[in-house]
């Protein structure tokens, strides 16, 4: 224990991770990220782009939990971005169709609403409905979870039927493999990638599922503040609430996932990133060697010139990937 310690701290720490895109991977690496694509013909596309996190330029937005909030804002806006410009270069008949902008406008909406519907308003509504738990904060919000939980594993379960999710799904097991043959200090290839894993523990999976659970302790928390106060609580009234208070929970989510990345050895911290873990043999699947090509072009692309000099070494993760 003491020697993984020890070895622990004389890795250097790195932030790189990245997603799954349409026929592709985004990578991202300090400074800068980029797209690695393949269309239909088979040529790879790249797509790199600078970046710095406002984590990094604001004393506010480095500071525990504001960090989290600031990632999870900044990630979903650059995966939206990578994701838009990954069908363009996968699906070129589509880019010649000019976009509805009332269409996309609704589309949007409707997702919005799909989402809060099925993971915030269902599981509340049938705890309200079928259990007398609605004035106890704790049991109201851990039956709630369990609900949300089960939702989303269904979710999941349900979109890995289609055809082109389980594509996106087998990127996915090829992004992890490259980030995990990059921290360990082997030389990234194919053959190398592929003798690795397809679960992360930093994944957004397991992100997903750390915010889960973070939800039922911090709406907890929250009901009974509420209740303390006002002396009840209703469901229109925990929506109100619980709704605006996503990115503390995420906040949250974020710290809980650093700590249980850098401590795995410990046993709270394996059950913690167990669940996650699980989940991703839904979300990842086995991915083919022209997939892991793929992954690593970005890999290399989002590090650019200093590629050389950042392998061989290894690290010890330090950020959600």
């Amino acid at each position: 224990m003491i020697k993984t310690i020890l070895l622990s701290i004389m890795k250097p720490t790195i932030l790189v991770g990245g997603q799954a895109v349409i026929e592709g991977v985004m990578m991202r690496v300090p400074g800068a990220y980029a797209t690695a694509v393949r269309d239909p013909e088979g040529k790879v596309h790249v797509d790199r782009h600078d970046f710095k996190s406002i984590a990094e330029r604001s004393n506010l937005w480095n500071k525990p939990i504001f960090r989290g909030m600031a990632g999870l804002f900044e990630a979903m806006k650059m995966g939206m971005a990578t994701l838009n410009w990954s069908a363009d270069i996968a699906m070129p008949e589509e880019k010649d169709k000019k976009p509805n902008p009332i269409t996309e406008f609704l589309s949007t909406v409707f997702a919005i609403g799909l989402a809060i519907t099925l993971f915030m308003i269902a599981p509340m509504w049938i705890t309200t409905t079928l259990l007398d738990v609605e004035k106890e904060a704790v049991a109201f919000n851990m039956v709630s979870g369990g609900f949300r939980i089960t939702f989303f594993i269904i979710y999941l379960l349900l979109i890995s039927l289609m055809k082109d999710v389980k594509r996106l799904f087998q990127y996915h097991g090829a992004e992890h493999r490259v980030v995990y043959n990059f921290e360990s200090g082997k030389d990234v290839d194919v053959s190398n990638a592929q003798s690795f894993p397809t679960q992360h523990p930093r994944c957004g999976t397991s992100f997903m599922f750390i915010v889960l659970l973070s939800a039922i302790i911090v709406f907890s928390v929250i009901d009974t503040i509420i209740m303390s106060i006002t002396g009840h609580i209703s469901l229109p009234m925990r929506l109100m609430v619980h709704l605006p208070m996503i990115p503390l929970v995420a906040g949250v989510s974020y710290e809980v996932i650093k700590i249980t990345a850098r401590k795995g050895d410990s046993l709270i911290f394996r059950m913690l990133r167990a669940p996650g873990l699980w989940l991703q043999n839904i979300t990842t699947k086995q991915p083919e060697d022209d997939m892991i090509e793929v992954a690593i072009t970005a890999l290399k692309e989002a590090f650019g010139d200093d590629y050389d000099e950042m392998t061989g070494k290894e690290y010890v993760a330090e950020a959600i990937g």
